[in-house]
């Protein structure tokens, strides 16, 4: 893998490719497109030129990255390569911690029935009915 800091641009789909942000360039693509990824603030295209110091918010799902580029690349390598490319700051790390927490906590009051009802459970289901009708 190739990082060139004295490259002038790349672009902004190929980035968040060679990143790891995105699988591939079409999600990266994609992504762009439809404004989950913003760049000094403003939405941007794919084709949109990334620099050295630019200021990027990136929207995965349900986790929010806000970076910084430090170096460019266009060639996608191994993880530990690509997180040489960008910083992300302190408050995004402790936001997206924060979310990940609340999420597992969201997940942990309901725990689904590890397999199906016997015999004796489709009983009481069958004679209690639809509870929620009520």
């Amino acid at each position: 893998m190739t990082i060139d800091a004295t490259a002038a641009a790349v672009r902004l789909d190929l980035w968040l490719w060679a990143a790891r942000f995105f699988k591939t360039r079409a999600l990266a693509k994609h992504a762009i497109e439809t404004g989950r990824v913003e760049v000094g603030g403003q939405r941007a295209k794919p084709a949109r030129n990334v620099h050295v110091g630019d200021q990027l918010v990136v929207h995965r799902g349900e986790e929010r990255f806000e970076v910084e580029a430090i170096a460019l690349s266009d060639v996608r390598g191994p993880a530990s390569m690509a997180q040489t490319l960008y910083r992300e700051s302190e408050a995004s790390k402790l936001a997206r911690e924060q979310a990940r927490a609340l999420r597992a906590a969201e997940r942990a009051g309901f725990r689904p029935p590890e397999s199906k009802p016997d015999k004796r459970a489709r009983r009481l289901i069958r004679a209690l009915g639809d509870i929620d009708a009520l």
